[in-house]
């Protein structure tokens, strides 16, 4: 099986191994995509299907689990609840968050706690590049609460994290960046572009017309303008950006996003399933199967982008050091 076959197999992600391939006969992604919404929010969590159970943790998980607690370090894994943690530590691999573990923004979708932030923890990048190189990481993914009460946005801090991984680690080690729009800062914006981060990550989320109930205080062409600007600034880096499906997008608006997201020179993008983290969030309103998808996948594909990765447990990180070494190897 070829590498894309594997980044792009259903239930894929951080260290992951491919799965079996679903009911040929099951429904069209358009059916799925299109049903109408409900009318109401349920009044508990959907019950979960059969193919959105995770693999039990493996020995490699404690192990990960100590770096984290020995450097004193946030991961958006454990904040956000992600359902990918335990694989994923299990094969030494997490997501490092920055800049604390307090978000200004109250988003729909996200368990990140909300509320008072800290002051920022000037010792951090050494942190954060000491667990890299105890991990052993070759592709580092760092990611941060939105800081909207910094003046910056915290993009200097930003900067510092990555300089400080590069420095640290062995020659050739790549770094992604799963940054906050800084309120579409244009300098703030530079500051991360210019430490050269390999892969600059800024999700979607949704549709134009969820954000004002996924993505509160967000704006979707501030959205789109940061990715064109890291392409403007910097032609040579990959961009690639997220969506979550299941909270009621259609079709045609999910065509519509992606088609405005190539537009702005995005070559990779990650699909995947919503999950409500607590009966406080907003609910699922439907569950995508594994095989639409791959269909999904494919429509997005015919639309020119270089990479897709299109699955239920897919994240902003999944099979992230995969994606750009297929990414690097074919546009390079």
């Amino acid at each position: 099986m070829s590498l894309l076959q594997v980044i792009d197999a259903p239930g894929s992600g951080c260290g992951t191994r491919s799965a079996s391939a679903p009911p040929a006969n099951a429904g069209s992604v358009l059916n799925v995509l299109d049903g109408p919404a409900p009318a109401a929010r349920p009044a508990r969590k959907r019950r979960l299907p059969e193919w959105l159970r995770r693999p039990l943790p493996a020995a490699g998980m404690a192990f990960t689990d100590e770096v984290i607690r020995d450097l004193d370090l946030v991961t958006v894994c454990e904040s956000a609840k992600c359902p990918n943690r335990t694989e994923c530590w299990s094969h030494k691999t997490a997501t490092l968050m920055i800049a604390g573990n307090v978000c200004t923004r109250p988003c729909g979708f996200c368990s990140v706690p909300k509320g008072k932030t800290e002051a920022l923890q000037l010792d951090e990048p050494d942190r954060v590049a000491e667990a890299a190189k105890r991990l052993g990481l070759e592709h580092v993914v760092l990611t941060s609460v939105t800081r909207d009460d910094l003046p910056d946005g915290g993009a200097a801090h930003w900067a510092a994290c990555v300089v400080a991984v590069r420095e640290a680690c062995e020659e050739g080690v790549t770094i992604e960046v799963l940054t906050p729009d800084f309120r579409g800062n244009v300098k703030a914006i530079d500051t991360v572009i210019d430490s050269r981060p390999d892969v600059f990550n800024h999700n979607t989320e949704t549709v134009p017309r969820l954000y004002h109930r996924v993505r509160r205080n967000a704006d979707y062409q501030r959205t789109l303008d940061l990715l064109a600007r890291v392409k403007d600034r910097a032609p040579e880096m990959p961009t690639k950006s997220g969506l979550m499906l299941g909270l009621g997008e259609t079709r045609e608006e999910l065509l519509d996003t992606c088609a405005d997201l190539r537009a702005v020179g995005c070559e990779m993008l990650t699909l995947g399933q919503y999950l409500q983290p607590t009966g406080q969030h907003l609910p699922v309103e439907r569950y995508v199967p594994p095989e639409e998808f791959d269909e999904v996948g494919e429509l997005m594909r015919g639309l020119g982008f270089g990479l897709v990765a299109s699955g239920p447990f897919v994240r902003s990180s999944y099979h992230a050091g995969e994606m750009k070494d297929v990414l690097t190897a074919n546009w390079t």
